[in-house]
């Protein structure tokens, strides 16, 4: 792993240094490319009606390694080993980087994969919703092996986002054309449901509880699942139409909400059912993913901005950052204590923020 280097002078983000990025290479394995620079964030506003702002994070450096040219990596997940895993959609892979050596290597999962989003189980494997091949797929840490569990036969075409493990060891997912499902790896049993209002189920995430969440896209609002039944909750927002697109949970068991068409991050608190909602700063914002850390700070990603966003709680403050390339096209947001890593589709590579 890299190690941070000394505090810098102040400078915008935006002189940060672009990679040069890697051809385009068939082969398993490559190198990338990748440097380190030290900022300040480049815009820190209150929230409306909020304090000012905190400084949450006054230190942090950033990172980008590039990809093998036309990887455009969707979703990441970082490794037990310390490496990342990240989807590499076009390239029909699942990918793996050491952020140490710069060292990649690539699994092909399979003719006519188009995965999506990649999570780390509880013993380590990667996961994989894979749209093209309409399948779960789990990808062996130690040996690569690669498993695929097809969705039934009548359930074609789901167009699948994301999963998450409940509290049972049970892997639920989301499909954007009406679907919502849960895969228990002890049995290989599969169930998949009818989502409320139809297309839309898009992000989902766990509680420290191992309950359920997910974001209906098409259908704007948060599902809470049943583990016992399976059956939808539907927790609507205080916006109407605001696309709700993904969704993380804190320490505390709170549901964190990117609302894509509103341009918002928002709050719900299964504890009281109330609601709280928050503008992005900037003009024309649009909330694509949302990740909350160790710290319970919560991250979004900006397409309308193309910046990362940190939203403090406790003082209810927003920080920008700017991203390497423009476009960046941040899809999701993960990350393990310290880091925050962003896959850039529109840029061949990931981004990692230390702080």
């Amino acid at each position: 792993m890299f190690a941070l280097r000394p505090h810098l002078l102040a400078l915008l983000l935006a002189s940060a240094l672009i990679f040069v990025a890697c051809s385009d290479d068939d082969s398993a394995r490559t190198e990338a490319t990748a440097t380190t620079s030290s900022a300040s964030p480049a815009v820190t506003e209150p929230a409306p009606n909020g304090p000012d702002a905190s400084g949450s994070i006054t230190e942090f450096s950033i990172e980008t390694f590039a990809l093998p040219a036309g990887s455009r990596p969707h979703d990441v997940a970082p490794a037990a080993d310390g490496g990342v895993w990240y989807t590499a959609q076009r390239r029909a892979a699942l990918g793996w980087l050491d952020p140490a050596t710069g060292d990649i290597r690539e699994i092909l999962l399979g003719e006519g994969s188009a995965p999506h989003g990649v999570i780390v189980g509880p013993e380590g494997d990667a996961w994989v919703t894979d749209g093209g091949l309409n399948a779960i797929v789990r990808v062996n840490a130690d040996t690569d092996a690669v498993s695929v569990f097809p969705l039934p036969a009548e359930r074609p075409n789901a167009n699948l986002n994301t999963a998450a493990f409940d509290g049972r060891g049970r892997i639920w997912f989301t499909g954007q054309n009406g679907i919502y499902g849960v895969f228990d790896p002890a049995t290989d049993e599969m169930q998949v449901f009818d989502a409320p209002r139809g297309a839309g189920p898009y992000g989902i995430a766990a509680t420290p509880d191992g309950d359920i969440y997910y974001a209906s896209l098409a259908g704007s609002y948060i599902g809470r699942v049943d583990l016992d039944s399976g059956a939808t909750t539907i927790l609507e927002p205080p916006t109407a139409g605001q696309g709700a697109r993904r969704v993380w949970s804190d320490s505390s068991g709170r549901i964190w909400v990117s609302e894509w068409n509103a341009g918002k991050v928002a709050l719900f608190d299964p504890a009281t059912g109330a609601w709280k909602e928050w503008p992005l700063p900037g003009p024309g914002p649009q909330a694509y993913a949302v990740y909350v850390d160790d710290r319970d700070l919560v991250w979004l990603s900006d397409f309308g901005g193309n910046t990362l966003v940190l939203f403090d709680p406790a003082s209810e403050t927003f920080t920008t950052f700017g991203l390497p390339s423009t476009p960046s096209d941040v899809r999701q947001l993960l990350g393990r204590p310290g880091e925050l890593w962003a896959p850039e589709s529109a840029a061949d590579q990931l981004v990692v923020i230390r702080y």
